[in-house]
């Protein structure tokens, strides 16, 4: 599939394996979840635009690269706010965005309640956090509002995904890349992934 990153990283494999086992508490879920984030993330930030510049070492100057674009990460509540506190260890001075959608459960499409987005969001390399892309109905929303408000170089970071999920984005949102621990083949009758790891804002928030 085109614009799918798939993590081969085996702390990414060894943190998944117990993000899904049904026995880890809450509080190692949290770590956990923010750990493969991080990760992750590192791969999701080769796109961030960069200069070239000089810095004085002890001895001398030497040549370096250094970061030339605002970075924003959006988390999708509420599962989303699990995966930010990694990324901000890779990059502190992000600004965050938080979008709130809740899925019908006879539609299991998207419904939106909250959004709050960084001004002038243009510019900003954007990480939308979404940690289970299912049917891909919340995430494509959320590439749409953020597109609406000006975003223009987007990539979705996820912990999980479906094949029918990385369809959809794929199919309304070409351009935007997917970048997953894990892809699992199969959604049940409630649109949850199969085995994937339930319902992880329930999982994370120990509700």
């Amino acid at each position: 599939m085109p614009k799918l990153f798939v993590s081969d990283h085996p702390l990414v494999s060894d943190k998944l394996a117990r993000l899904r086992d049904k026995r880890t508490n809450p509080q190692d879920f949290r770590r956990l979840m923010a750990e493969v984030a991080m990760l992750i993330g590192c791969e999701v930030l080769k796109g961030v635009r960069t200069r070239k510049t000089t810095v004085r070492t002890p001895l001398q100057t030497a040549p370096a690269l250094i970061l030339d674009q605002p970075l924003t990460f959006v988390a999708v509540l509420r599962a989303g706010l699990g995966m930010t506190p990694g990324l901000l260890e890779l990059a502190p001075k992000a600004s965050i965005g938080h979008i709130g959608l809740y899925r019908d459960e006879k539609t299991l499409e998207p419904v939106q309640y909250y959004v709050r987005l960084p001004k002038k969001i243009e510019g900003h390399f954007v990480v939308l956090c979404d940690p289970m892309l299912a049917t891909g109905g919340s995430a494509s929303e959320s590439i749409r509002i953020l597109k609406a408000a000006g975003a223009k170089n987007i990539a979705l970071l996820t912990l999980l995904s479906s094949r029918r999920g990385v369809a959809r984005i794929h199919k309304d949102h070409p351009d935007v890349p997917v970048y997953t621990a894990v892809v699992d083949s199969v959604l049940n009758a409630k649109g949850y992934i199969v085995p994937g790891l339930g319902d992880a804002g329930d999982r994370l928030f120990n509700t």
